[in-house]
């Protein structure tokens, strides 16, 4: 008898900014982002090498060893 593994409980690894996160696989973008608390409003959000859209966040899910690099806009004069 084997023992499967529910994809939405079990923990990866991504690389945030460069380092390791553990989370749950099958999380978006937009709940990773969440939950490290960034503004949408305000960020750009690389994942993987490509550019993702701010109204694309909710559907790209995250696995194993993906890279997300996240970079804060900051207004200034």
């Amino acid at each position: 008898m084997s023992i499967e593994t529910n994809p939405i409980t079990e923990k990866i690894t991504v690389l945030v900014n460069g380092e390791p996160f553990i989370c749950i696989s099958g999380i978006s973008l937009a709940s990773l982002l969440n939950y490290l608390d960034f503004d949408f409003r305000h960020i750009v959000v690389e994942y993987n090498s490509e550019i993702i859209k701010r109204d694309k966040l909710s559907s790209v899910y995250i696995k194993q060893n993906d890279v997300v690099e996240i970079v804060t806009i900051v207004g200034g004069g």
